[in-house]
């Protein structure tokens, strides 16, 4: 097989609050995500949620199930969001369609669909970014355009978080999945703060466009009590339900956002005012 999976648990804020940092990327940072040739997988206690990445060649690669699925098919009770973060242009092949992405496009894949990825030019391999979680019923596939998605600009310079949100699902109908994705302008380092909780979803970020030497310090844990997991380029974080999740780079980039859970109104959300961080 062309996969590779491994499964994270769900762990109680008070027991994060006692790990040290190797404890804490164990249980919260993935990395070595986009491998050529190979799908990796990460499944998550989170909402059920997977992440993981998919480097196809010139042939097919195709998402085969894996054994925490429990059904024959990948997609048998799941919905997937694939998202081109990086390489040359890819064409997904989801049930009798075929879909060319480019970079920052995004591609959702209705519940019971075969898929298989591809790579238009092998000597420049697209590494697409997978989400996919539980679905009760199927919806269309559906390609989404990066210009075609919902653009937010917010945050300002003198703050050092200038940048720019765009919605991919929101502009779409999922079972319970939303992603978007967010660009930091050039001269501002700090994402999503204040910071904020929602206990009705979790949620997961995949950093990118990093320079090589470049880090993000990822904020997360309960408001009253925060850690912080370094990271590098092309690492994605899960955070939960009660975790903040927040970052500040040392250079600009750009991260993909995922949600799954009971609601998929964006704007749910507890806000945690920076004067009660601890």
């Amino acid at each position: 097989m062309t996969i590779d999976h491994e499964t994270r648990f769900a762990v109680h804020p008070d027991a994060a609050a006692a790990m040290g940092t190797e404890d804490l990327r164990r249980h919260f940072l993935i990395q070595d995500l986009f491998q050529p040739g190979r799908i990796r997988l990460t499944y998550t206690y989170y909402d059920r949620m997977i992440v993981g990445g998919a480097v196809p060649g010139a042939d097919p690669l195709p998402l085969e199930t894996i054994r925490p699925n429990g059904t024959a098919r990948f997609l048998e009770r799941r919905e997937l969001v694939v998202v081109h973060v990086g390489g040359g242009a890819a064409e997904i092949r989801a049930g009798k369609e075929s879909h060319a992405l480019q970079p920052r496009d995004m591609l959702y894949v209705g519940m019971g669909q075969e898929v298989t990825f591809r790579s238009a030019d092998a000597g420049d391999p697209a590494r697409l970014y997978l989400l996919s979680a539980p679905a009760h019923r199927t919806l269309p596939t559906r390609h989404l355009p990066h210009a075609a998605a919902k653009r937010m600009d917010l945050g300002a310079r003198a703050t050092a978080n200038e940048r720019s949100i765009f919605q991919y699902t929101t502009t779409i109908e999922t079972c319970q999945i939303v992603v978007g994705m967010t660009q930091l302008a050039e001269g501002s380092v700090w994402n999503t703060m204040p910071a904020h909780v929602h206990d009705r979803r979790m949620e997961a970020y995949l950093y990118f466009d990093l320079p090589p030497e470049a880090r993000v310090f990822h904020m997360m844990g309960a408001p009253d009590e925060t850690r912080h997991i370094v990271m590098a380029n092309e690492e994605a974080v899960v955070s939960p339900p009660w975790s903040i999740h927040s970052g500040c780079g040392t250079s600009a980039y750009a991260f993909v956002w995922a949600m799954a859970g009971d609601n998929v109104d964006y704007t749910d959300m507890d806000p945690a005012p920076l004067k009660d961080m601890r």
